[in-house]
């Protein structure tokens, strides 16, 4: 008072919060909130309610009469901060005040809570957002297309009673692989993992849901667009040289000896394709445990994953940002590169069970039709 000011009811934001952990600063309603919010949970207070009053019936624990139960908000931050951070649970559990066994009850059951409060968070499009969708690859060139296919591994330490060498993959580090396909906003329309690292692209798609439903004509239903050479095309995805071509996934030509059409057609999907390598740099850099090695439950990993797609879908809906900066680190030798998304590609390729020539034909159609753009 001394220096003719009031003194600020609440600390400011470049002040250091002094508190009992991270989960009594995030209850904290200061100027701070927002960005501290941003920071350990990747999302704004706002959105964080709302995910956390739509999980609460899943949550509700019962009282009894040794202690008093969690509440569902600090279950539900728990849950996002162990994606968030990557830390073990030890160090996760300080910062909540909880116990390991509670912990990782938090984790399952908020990631049960989520893919049952959320079941249509990651769908095929279909209405306003399929026509949105073939309306973005359209005016890039690629008429009914409805997305892009890739697969990313996430690391993991040797999995105990497992086969190490089925989780041996390219690179010598043991993983799991995710099969995501996406849409330009980065939207994920279709995740599916599981499978060891060792195995390859086309074996996994071979064992997807997606392969299924794209054979018994359940995922192109639209009606049909007219390209050159007289092709007829109910809908496909854009794949890289890891999938050989088929009737609905359409890959690059590749090679040395290009004709221009060709180079344009390559670049074009190249650019395209590009929004898988922007997803999965988002997902993983929001959600860090899966971009680090760690220990994992084989039994629970490829639910978690699933639940943190649900939460990636979320947030692009919800139009929260993605800071680049969090897709670089300073490795041992003090360099400051870009992290390891597990992009890599697979040994060989296998052939698929369709028709090459009517998949050749489509890709030379594209490639013509953008000759002529």
């Amino acid at each position: 008072m001394g220096c003719g000011a009031f003194p600020r009811a609440t600390p400011r934001w470049w002040m250091k919060r002094r508190t009992g952990g991270v989960w009594e600063d995030l209850r904290q309603c200061d100027d701070a909130t927002e960005d501290y919010f941003k920071d350990k949970l990747r999302m704004s207070p706002r959105v964080f309610r709302e995910i956390a009053e739509t999980l609460s019936p899943f949550l509700q624990r019962h009282v009894t009469f040794y202690r008093e139960p969690l509440q569902p908000d600090l279950i539900v931050a728990f849950a996002l901060y162990r994606w968030v951070s990557g830390e073990t649970y030890e160090s996760g559990m300080c910062s909540f005040g909880i116990g390991r066994k509670s912990g990782l009850v938090a984790v399952r059951d908020v990631t049960s809570a989520l893919l049952s409060a959320y079941r249509d968070k990651i769908s095929w499009p279909t209405g306003l957002q399929k026509a949105v969708v073939l309306r973005t690859f359209a005016d890039k060139g690629f008429p009914n297309c409805h997305g892009c296919i890739d697969c990313t591994h996430i690391f993991i330490d040797k999995p105990a009673n497992c086969p190490g060498e089925d989780y041996y993959d390219k690179k010598r580090r043991f993983s799991v692989q995710a099969q995501v396909v996406v849409d330009l906003n980065l939207r994920v329309l279709d995740v599916f993992i599981g499978y060891p690292g060792s195995c390859h692209n086309v074996r996994i798609v071979h064992l997807s849901s997606l392969w299924a439903r794209a054979e018994a004509g359940e995922l192109f239903t639209g009606p049909p667009v007219m390209l050159p050479f007289g092709v007829r095309t109910n809908g496909y995805l854009l794949g890289d040289n890891g999938y050989p071509p088929s009737e609905w996934v359409v890959v690059p030509y590749g090679g040395v000896s290009q004709h221009r059409s060709e180079i344009r057609s390559d670049n074009k999907q190249k650019t395209a394709r590009g929004a898988v390598e922007r997803d999965f740099g988002r997902l993983k850099g929001m959600w860090r445990l899966f971009l680090r090695s760690h220990k994992t439950n084989m039994e629970t990993l490829p639910q978690q994953f699933v639940a943190v797609c649900i939460l990636h879908n979320i947030l692009i809906d919800a139009g929260i940002p993605f800071d680049d900066n969090l897709l670089r680190e300073v490795g041992p030798d003090g360099v400051r590169r870009r992290v390891d998304l597990g992009m890599h590609r697979p040994l060989r390729q296998m052939c698929m069970e369709s028709s090459m020539r009517d998949a050749l034909i489509l890709r030379d159609a594209l490639a013509e039709r953008m000759g002529t753009q």
